[in-house]
């Protein structure tokens, strides 16, 4: 889902209306409904207040109050204006069609009147007062503090009132007076302050509502990744499906101690949709890692006198890849010289889709240029954490955290690679120059085995695409570049989805435990709520950026 900007937001709606049989009455109704489905989903309450503005805004709360009569026992709306003539023509049209006279609020002074502050004590409070840039007026302010004072739930209609739908800047660090929302709904596309702003805690959600934002142009050139993409990355089964439609992961980790992280891989692509999974890890640790799950396959290979992956397990290996559509190398296989001289050669030589985590990337320390040779078609996927990423590119944590996205996009184009850099709000800079932001996750997450469940999750995406994938050959160069980064688009989003959907998984787990108790594990067991929840959000045209 692309983040746009409120001018190319503004594009897409004047695009939509130019379609037969549109009008902004339409998208207005569809986003008032919308407003009040995701108000359902969320919150408890038997009280409304829809605070609106004159503008867009105030139409949206206008349309989202009429919406909630029909979900809420008493619905009151306070207007801010003297008179239906000081409002735009679609906030006049709705507030005429209101089935309730509404309050008028023509000045500061007005919210003293006991009709106002009663009002105001409603269980959920619809703050839809203004979508524009601030400053504000001194009414919209007077506004904004009353909703602010009020003991029940807001939700923002857009942007919290007083933000500036287009900024990047934290909310905490502006000095502006906004609105202190529980939640946010905003239509057609999300905006950068969605994104960077951490406008709130609580849920953020985007409704399309019938408009299609994909046609205007992208000046961030940045997405946001939502259900939409989940949907996309993992379709329905068909009916008469088998195990190889799904592809065959090959997991190449582990070591003495650390048994633990190739099973966590393996057994996450099973639990993502693999229709089939082996494991490859050194001799010694074979047995512990069949014991984890015996739905999984295992491979032995020849081992160091440390119990690490040797570097003559290369020429098996080889053969192991035979027949398989992805494949993770890295999770817990040590940093030992032999180890890391045989995850070198392996790397330039497999031209399956590779997933490059942890101590595969580790031997690639002051060697990232390397990761750039290419034989044939491949696809790579990096998945470091910030120290990861400093040692690859030999510089400090802090200059990889200052401006993650700049950094994310560095790696992916100085190894040729997509690059997914782990953290808050994980940054996947894909291989076709596209940049997606992850908002799932959360600090429950911080623990050991959590990188190892993504990268199955990650290879599983993967390896369904290449089992089913169809590939064509343009005749003519040009066609062929075309053809290649659409190829790697698909591939970099299937990325990005895996990466959400495993801090859907962290969220969940977080909101039925603990954020103290939640373990790897149970990330990868609530993968199953993660999928249907996408499925509800396709069904409902209602997505999320975060819950």
């Amino acid at each position: 889902m692309r983040v746009l900007t409120s001018e190319e937001v503004q594009q897409a709606e004047q695009q939509a209306l130019a379609r037969p049989g549109m009008s902004g009455l339409v998208l207005l109704q569809r986003g008032g409904h919308a407003v009040a489905q995701f108000c359902a989903g969320h919150f408890k309450f038997r009280t409304v207040c829809a605070v609106c503005g004159h503008g867009k805004n105030g139409a949206y709360g206008l349309a989202a109050a009429e919406a909630l009569r029909q979900l809420a026992e008493n619905v009151s709306v306070i207007v801010l204006s003297s008179s239906a003539e000081g409002l735009d023509p679609d906030t006049a049209a709705f507030c005429a069609q209101q089935s309730q006279e509404p309050i008028w609020a023509g000045s500061s002074e007005s919210f003293e009147d006991a009709q106002i502050q009663e009002a105001l004590q409603a269980d959920l409070i619809i703050d839809a007062i203004t979508d524009s840039k601030p400053p504000l007026t001194p009414l919209q302010l007077k506004a904004i503090e009353a909703i602010n004072d009020a003991f029940g739930t807001i939700v923002s209609v857009d942007v919290p009132s007083g933000v500036d739908a287009d900024s990047i800047r934290p909310f905490h660090q502006s000095e502006q007076d906004a609105v202190f929302a529980h939640g946010i709904i905003t239509f057609v596309a999300p905006r950068q302050a969605h994104v960077f702003g951490e406008l709130t805690s609580g849920p953020i959600a985007v409704s399309e509502i019938g408009v299609q934002p994909a046609l205007v142009s992208n000046a961030t050139q940045l997405q946001v990744i939502s259900g939409q993409e989940m949907g996309m990355a993992f379709p329905q089964r068909l009916p008469d499906a088998h195990k190889g439609a799904f592809g065959h992961v090959l997991v190449i980790a582990g070591s003495a101690g650390k048994a633990g992280a190739a099973a966590l891989a393996g057994m996450a692509a099973l639990r993502t949709g693999a229709g089939l999974v082996t494991v490859a890890c050194p001799q010694s640790i074979q047995d512990t890692v069949a014991g984890f799950a015996p739905e999984m396959m295992t491979e032995a290979l020849p081992e160091t006198e440390a119990r690490s992956i040797a570097a003559g397990a290369g020429e098996m290996a080889n053969k192991l890849m035979t027949g398989k559509n992805a494949v993770v190398l890295g999770p817990g296989l040590s940093q030992h010289p032999e180890t890391a001289e045989f995850i070198r050669a392996l790397v330039q030589r497999c031209s399956l889709p590779l997933v490059l985590d942890a101590d595969g990337i580790n031997a690639f320390t002051g060697r990232a240029s390397e990761l750039k040779k290419t034989v044939g078609e491949r696809f790579r996927v990096l998945t470091p954490h910030p120290g990861e990423a400093a040692r690859l590119l030999g510089v400090s944590i802090k200059e990889i955290q200052a401006d993650r996205v700049k950094m994310a996009r560095h790696i992916a184009t100085e190894t040729g690679s997509c690059a997914v850099l782990k953290g808050w709000r994980s940054v996947v800079a894909g291989a076709s120059g596209e940049t997606w932001i992850n908002m799932s996750g959360n600090a429950a997450m911080a623990k050991g085995g959590s990188g190892d469940v993504l990268c199955g999750i990650i290879a599983a995406a993967l390896a369904r695409q290449a089992a089913t994938a169809e590939p064509t050959h343009p005749a003519d160069n040009t066609a062929w570049q075309v053809h290649e980064r659409g190829v790697a688009f698909l591939k970099d989003a299937r990325v990005a989805a895996a990466v959400h959907l495993h801090g859907m998984a962290g969220d969940t787990a977080r909101d039925e435990l603990h954020e103290n108790t939640v373990i790897a594990r149970d990330v990868m067991n609530n993968l199953a709520a993660s999928f249907h929840e996408c499925e509800v959000q396709m069904e409902r045209g209602l997505f999320y950026l975060q819950r």
